[in-house]
């Protein structure tokens, strides 16, 4: 759906707002595509969005959801995005945070009590530290998991199965057992595919070719 006029002229003079309000700690202010991106200090992101929250001007009063996303190639790796919907502008902001698997980054669990899971979740999958959360621990993958499986670096095959034992009521560890027999498929196998034989084969039908 393309964006109004009025919701571009709204997130500019929101821009302008934010870089006065938050000289101190904005990186980077932009907007582009219709969407207002701010990169903002780590140590700064719990004022930054109490500033949006709190501001009569912008009243972000409602988190979308936090996430994170990772570039290994980077020395600080991850960012981590909050998605701000502000009601009473009817607009949305993004806001964006960096860091790596060593820096914890401030909880915002105080203002916006509905990032208690984003956060948990950012943590499980990508191994983000939250400072002041009140319950950081894994959120989708069991407790004893080894490594965060969004991380770029995290390996595509093992040779552990993890499954629910009902006899021992926990979550246990076993090796891989394939149990589809016939693994290792041959070329007249429907997996692989058939060669099909054209009508016309032997009659110079360009499609044989």
């Amino acid at each position: 759906m393309p964006i109004s006029q009025e919701t571009l002229e709204s997130l500019d003079e929101m821009r302008s707002l934010i870089e006065v309000r938050l000289a101190d700690s904005l990186v980077d202010a932009v907007l582009a595509h219709g969407e207002l991106t701010l990169t903002v200090k780590r140590e700064s992101i719990l004022e930054v969005l109490r500033i949006l929250h709190d501001d009569g001007r912008l009243q972000f009063w409602s988190i979308v959801d936090i996430c994170g996303v990772d570039y290994p190639e980077r020395e600080e790796r991850f960012d981590v995005v909050y998605h701000l919907l502000s009601p009473r502008q009817n607009v949305r902001i993004r806001v964006k945070v960096k860091t790596d698997g060593v820096k914890p980054v401030p909880s915002v669990t105080g203002l916006f009590p509905g990032a208690e899971w984003y956060e948990r979740e950012a943590y499980d999958l990508y191994g983000i530290l939250f400072t002041g959360h009140p319950d950081l621990r894994r959120l989708l993958t069991d407790y004893g998991f080894d490594g965060h499986p969004l991380r770029k670096d995290f390996p595509l095959t093992g040779f552990s199965e993890v499954r629910y034992d009902d006899e021992v009521k926990r979550v246990v560890y076993e090796p891989v057992n394939l149990r589809q027999e016939f693994r290792n498929f041959d070329f007249l196998s429907p997996w692989e595919g058939t060669d099909y034989v054209l009508p016309n084969e032997n009659k110079g039908d360009e499609k044989a070719k």
